[in-house]
């Protein structure tokens, strides 16, 4: 498993982000499922191929909706930071699949429905195909005959401010980010409380490639505390980067003190003393005199 399946799976994993995703997308925000009403369910399935060998595929995230004994939904989670057009026909397997477990395994004696959703966080709109024809050459004489299927992808990065609102966990976080990039190319930090702070800054980390975000998650775990929310972020990667500068400045000058007294004929070893540097910054001194 990869490490971008890691940290959406550690994420959407938790009920509360998940029942919050499918609230805020599919009931305009609206309190429908709750996350004492989900169950966990395995990922996995098995499909026999063309060449009767059994392969596995494997969902992102995936939860039963229960009320009492009660199953009313299956809901799934897929994550994508780039087009794939192959998505209806992967989509179509999982449901599938979903749907065939419900033959072989009766579940409280009620067929339920399927619903999977994907997420995606490209840069532009989605421009794949969202139903099962869009990814087939079909002849003019079957057009009847095919059948289709609908996927539902949701372009995270383009939700307006309203939709973003319709969020209350963490995830609110996630979207608000893409979505403020999106529209402003710049990101203004919201104060809300994050509950799964770990969870959020290694989602990012994977998902924007900017690894500032898991910086200020080891920083924070150095100072025995957590991380509270997006502007504590920006102020730990703000004084990072400040500390990492004086630094940088502070080597800089040692460097220029060491080489001017070598030059004026100081030994390496007092001329190390006075500038205040270790064996390796010497030796990096020494490397920018060859280099010269």
């Amino acid at each position: 498993m990869g490490q971008k399946d890691i940290a959406e799976k550690i994420l959407e994993d938790y009920n509360d982000v998940f029942a919050d995703i499918v609230n805020g997308l599919l009931f305009h925000g609206k309190v429908t499922v709750r996350e004492n009403e989900l169950e966990n369910i395995g990922t996995k399935s098995q499909y026999k191929a063309d060449t009767s060998k059994l392969h596995e595929q494997e969902r992102d995230v995936a939860k039963f909706w229960e009320k009492g004994k009660t199953c009313f939904a299956l809901f799934g989670l897929e994550n994508q930071t780039a087009v794939d057009r192959d998505m209806p026909l992967r989509i179509l397997s999982y449901d599938g699949a979903s749907y065939r477990s419900q033959i072989a395994k009766k579940k409280d004696g009620i067929r339920y429905p399927v619903i999977t959703l994907v997420l995606y966080y490209g840069n532009s709109p989605w421009t794949g195909p969202k139903s099962l024809r869009d990814c087939l050459e079909i002849p003019e004489e079957l057009q009847e005959y095919v059948n289709d299927y609908n996927i539902h992808v949701v372009d995270i990065p383009f939700l307006t401010e309203n939709q973003v609102s319709n969020f209350r966990s963490d995830f609110q976080v996630i979207a608000d980010y893409f979505s403020q990039l999106q529209r402003t190319g710049e990101y203004v930090p919201s104060r809300k409380e994050l509950v799964h702070s770990d969870a959020v800054l290694k989602f990012f980390d994977v998902f924007t490639g900017d690894n500032r975000f898991l910086a200020a998650a080891v920083s924070a775990r150095e100072d025995g505390k957590e991380v509270k929310n997006m502007c504590d972020v920006l102020d730990r990667v703000e004084n990072k980067g400040r500390a990492a500068g004086e630094l940088k400045g502070r080597l800089e000058k040692g460097i220029q003190v060491y080489l001017n007294m070598i030059s004026r004929g100081f030994s390496p070893s007092d001329a190390q003393s006075i500038a205040d540097l270790t064996d390796e910054e010497v030796a990096q001194a020494k490397s920018q005199v060859k280099q010269s």
